[in-house]
């Protein structure tokens, strides 16, 4: 993590020292109070409910080695003596100071966009290099204006490589992240219907992850999906650093990184790199064609970088999965359960259908589904077009759970009444009540596939299938 004097950090960030720092040194920076340790920055953010600022006499006490504070409010009595750094506006200088450093920093940044899969893709190419630097990963959510800053913040001079998660709602987000970051490979993963309330469109919302080309250091790489005609169209039109070169990966169409001889089950994935004969039968601890296209960027990715393909290979076996991505676990019987209750749009949920109709050698495949949200006017309609999708040779049964899967539902049971199997779809409003029904239907040899929007906390159903 960043370690600077007090009056380095406020040269870095653009403030200026209230008092004498004493000789103070910071070690990090938090805009949370639990989690401050001694010596770290705090960062108050002035938010619509809660203003930081309240909390900075609790953050020195917990041991903070000084706290930023915005100019326009009046430093109290009690804190007149304190470790502060004015500043005209916290969360800028908390992204000042996050640049700066990232520009002292001697080391290699891989940025990693896209509708779906950022998390996975992260972890992959997380792994990937792994066998040759020491690497750093956006953990959790940190991908935003808050987020990615702060990760910045957290990265050791020793750090070789990081993978920067760029996560965005609104256009010019990441254009913001990239230019912060300066990467030297950036993915786009692919272009789903997320944030299509905000965005407009598809096509609005390849626009938006483009963005990523902004900051991309001069003969850096742009890794984008080949099976994604948005992405092909829209890097025609844009305006790339010097030298940068673009690369293409996927599944179906010919891309520069294509897989072939896919194989798999519920918990791994096999697959050849075509043309590349040291890349033959790599092996992931992940299921889905997706994942595998989503490992042919981090291949590529570490390829750039320099990675080995015995080291890079040997990192994608080692590889560790952060939670809620297809996730297998075993639920209270017996079953196999996954759990990809992290997040749920069109696409994800067609690739996770995809995955669940391809698994052999299971009693009944049960889908869980639960709400995709913001999909903004047309969300009606794209539930719907999920449950068209959705037929009694991919999957045994379907429950779904809120108000919008019942679109999903109806469309899907279409299917199922034409085979006689109309009582194998069943839409819920309670969870409790899905949940109790599965628990009683479910036996010991079957699998059962997860998956909602965040907001619809669909692990829920996981934990209690656990706890049964």
């Amino acid at each position: 993590m960043i370690k600077r004097p007090l009056e380095a950090i406020a040269a870095l960030c653009g403030g200026t020292m209230l008092n004498d720092s004493g000789g103070a040194e910071i070690h990090g920076a938090s805009i949370n109070t639990r989690t401050i340790q001694p010596g770290m920055l705090f960062v108050p953010i002035l938010g619509e409910r809660v203003d930081g600022h309240d909390f900075v006499s609790n953050a020195l006490s917990a041991g903070a080695g000084g706290a930023l504070w915005q100019r326009s409010k009046a430093v109290p009595g009690d804190l007149s003596a304190a470790p502060l750094i004015l500043v005209d506006d916290t969360v800028e200088a908390l992204q000042r100071l996050a640049a700066n450093y990232r520009d002292e920093l001697d080391l290699l940044v891989v940025g990693v966009t896209g509708s779906n899969g950022k998390t996975t893709t992260k972890d992959l190419v997380a792994a990937a290099l792994s066998g040759s630097f020491r690497v750093h990963k956006t953990e959790g959510n940190l991908n935003n204006h808050l987020g990615l800053p702060l990760t910045v913040l957290e990265l050791d001079e020793s750090i070789g490589a990081v993978v920067l998660e760029m996560g965005m709602s609104e256009f010019g987000e990441i254009d913001f992240l990239t230019r912060l970051a300066k990467p030297d490979v950036a993915i786009i993963t692919n272009i789903g219907e997320s944030h299509m309330l905000q965005l407009g469109s598809r096509a609005g919302i390849a626009k938006a992850k483009l963005e990523i080309v902004a900051g991309l250091r001069p003969g850096g790489l742009l890794l984008i999906n080949g099976d994604e005609p948005l992405l092909l169209e829209g890097i025609r039109s844009a305006q790339l650093p010097e030298g940068v070169e673009v690369q293409t990966f996927g599944l179906k169409n010919e891309s520069r990184w294509q897989a072939e001889n896919i194989t798999g089950d519920a918990v791994s994935s096999l697959f050849d790199v075509k043309g590349v004969a040291e890349l033959q039968r790599v092996a992931l601890p992940v299921a889905g064609r997706h994942n595998v296209s989503n490992a042919l960027a981090a291949i590529a990715a570490a390829k750039k970088l320099g990675v080995p393909a015995d080291v890079l290979r040997r990192g994608l076996e080692r590889l560790q999965m952060t939670s809620m991505r297809i996730e297998p676990v075993r639920a209270h019987n017996g079953a196999m359960v996954l759990n990809d209750a992290y997040n749920a749009s069109p696409t994800s949920v067609r690739a996770a259908v995809d995955l669940v109709a391809g698994l052999t050698g299971y009693g009944r495949k049960w889908l869980v589904l639960g709400d995709m949200l913001e999909l903004g006017p047309q969300e009606n309609e794209m539930h719907g077009e999920v449950g068209a999708y959705i037929t009694p040779l991919k999957a045994d049964a379907v429950l779904t759970f809120g108000a919008l899967t019942r679109h999903t539902a109806a469309e899907a049971a279409k299917h199922f009444a034409a085979e006689g199997l109309a009582g194998r779809v069943r839409a819920f409003d309670d969870k409790t009540e899905l949940t109790a029904w599965l628990q009683a239907q479910l036996a010991p040899e079957d699998l059962v596939l997860v998956k909602g929007s965040r907001g619809m906390r669909m692990e829920e159903i996981v934990h209690a299938l656990q706890r049964a």
